[in-house]
């Protein structure tokens, strides 16, 4: 399967839009399409796009003391205990390894959702989809 770019970009900014307006069902359509039409990689690339609003919304939170990867220096996740959600923690992961530009892990994490089975790698999409919406919230709302 493959989905041409610029389509993909159009429905990776309906599917931020609709979250960003709380409108689920439009999300989910994009996403849909995204994956029905594009697969896997399409979907990563989808993933990559949240996570960089998502990396966005933490440097705005920083500022100054935002982690450069590029002079060795890396975000790090503090523990969210036994009891978060598995789908909310691969958001909150991606989000990491995505602004630690670290590109294996990024992989591995998506890879991993998709062999999770079930609704898995679906929830964890709309997981990672949701939290980059949060942070963006937040940070505008600074």
């Amino acid at each position: 399967m493959t989905m041409d770019q610029d389509r993909l970009h159009q429905l990776t900014m309906q599917a931020l839009d609709a979250a960003f307006n709380r409108n689920a069902e439009a999300a989910a359509s994009a996403l849909t399409e995204i994956g029905e039409t594009g697969g896997d990689s399409s979907i990563y690339g989808a993933c990559c796009a949240f996570a960089e609003v998502g990396r966005a919304a933490l440097a705005k939170f920083y500022g100054d003391a935002t982690p450069d990867p590029a002079r060795g220096e890396m975000w790090a996740m503090q523990q969210l205990g036994d009891s978060a959600d598995p789908h909310d923690l691969f958001a909150v992961r991606f989000i990491v390894a995505y602004a630690n530009q670290d590109q294996d892990l990024s992989m591995a994490l998506f890879n991993a959702s998709i062999e999770a089975g079930g609704n898995a790698h679906v929830d964890s999409v709309c997981a990672l989809l949701g939290t980059a919406v949060q942070l963006a919230n937040s940070a505008t709302a600074q």
